[in-house]
């Protein structure tokens, strides 16, 4: 099993060789890939060390797996070359999601749609796999008609830069600016790209990427996306109007037992899901579960979990994992 990893020296690239090393995937030859720049550079996994090598030098390797986190454009230029040669990507980025020839997988909610002829397969916004994670089960029981959902987003979403502007700002330091504001001591209401609809290319990916995982286009989405000054780890205020009414009980009951999410909702003793305390963790987090008072069959959530981890790479790395388990690939 020959499995690249393409933009191996990037933020998402690193935690997926940490996710893949912890996960003992049944790798015979890691393909580390970068830039043209990084080319010919070292890296280390399980204790060996990897020649890092070109896109172009990785497609005549012709590997089975190939987990791409190297930004859209990059996707979409290679991914299909990757394909060509009988490679299944499965890709971090945006380029492919909304495609219709495309699966968008949260291999525990809708790995079933996955065929061995998927040859690009796209992983979901690192905001929308947490969302999904807690509602697709409260869904299936009480079927979605409204969300709301108000995001606070860590800088790591947004890329090294930004992380080192968070820490220049912290050291007062003047450096590079990946926002067109102060981070430190702030919050941005303005993650990715304005659209002319005014709302962003964030908001609008929560809007539209949970339809198509959980296969309903009969809810409605609205978003308000905000970036603030933590080093990892998006948290999510949700309010969810459903159809059918719910028993508070039964709601934590159902997200008790669904694999991959921790209820963390015990406000006697201040217990609740907070950024910090989701750092390398894999589980989606799920607290301050209560009832809109406002209005009836509505449910708020919190929801946090690491968005390099389940929001990024951990999901990337699951999704090969259910490939090579159903013999997919």
């Amino acid at each position: 099993m020959k499995v690249a990893v393409v933009g191996a020296t990037g933020m998402v690239g690193t935690v997926m060789l940490k996710v893949l090393e912890e996960r003992n995937l049944p790798i015979t030859e890691l393909i580390p890939v970068a830039s043209e720049r990084s080319a010919g550079k070292k890296l280390s996994y399980k204790g060996k060390e990897y020649t890092i090598v070109t896109l172009e030098d990785a497609v005549k390797m012709k590997p089975e797996i190939a987990l791409f986190s190297a930004g859209g454009d990059t996707s979409l230029e290679w991914a299909p070359k990757f394909a060509a040669v009988g490679t299944t990507v499965i890709d971090n980025s945006s380029a492919w999601r909304m495609d219709v020839d495309k699966k968008l997988v949260v291999p525990e909610i809708n790995g079933d749609v996955l065929t061995k002829d998927d040859k690009i397969i796209a992983n979901p916004n690192c905001s929308t796999i947490q969302l999904v994670m807690a509602l697709a089960p409260l869904h299936l029981k009480y079927k979605m008609k409204r969300l709301v959902i108000s995001t606070y987003q860590s800088v790591s979403g947004t890329g090294v830069k930004a992380v080192q502007q968070l820490d220049n700002e912290e050291a007062g330091i003047d450096g590079e600016m990946a926002y067109p504001h102060k981070i430190g001591r702030n919050a941005l209401p303005h993650c990715d790209v304005f659209l002319e609809n005014g709302y962003t290319k964030e908001e609008m990916k929560l809007v539209k990427e949970p339809k198509k995982i959980l296969r309903d286009d009969s809810f409605s989405v609205t978003a308000t996306a905000v970036r603030i000054p933590t080093a990892g780890g998006h948290s999510e205020a949700v309010n969810v109007q459903f159809e059918n009414d719910f028993d508070l009980a039964e709601v934590r009951k159902i997200l008790n037992e669904t694999p991959g999410v921790i209820v963390q909702d015990d406000l006697a003793n201040n217990i609740y899901p907070m950024p910090i305390n989701a750092h390398n963790k894999d589980e989606v987090f799920v607290g301050r579960i209560r009832r809109d008072e406002s209005q009836e069959k509505t449910l708020n959530l919190w929801i946090v979990a690491d968005n390099l981890r389940k929001g990024a790479a951990t999901n990337t790395v699951q999704i090969a994992e259910y490939l090579i388990a159903n013999s997919l690939v």
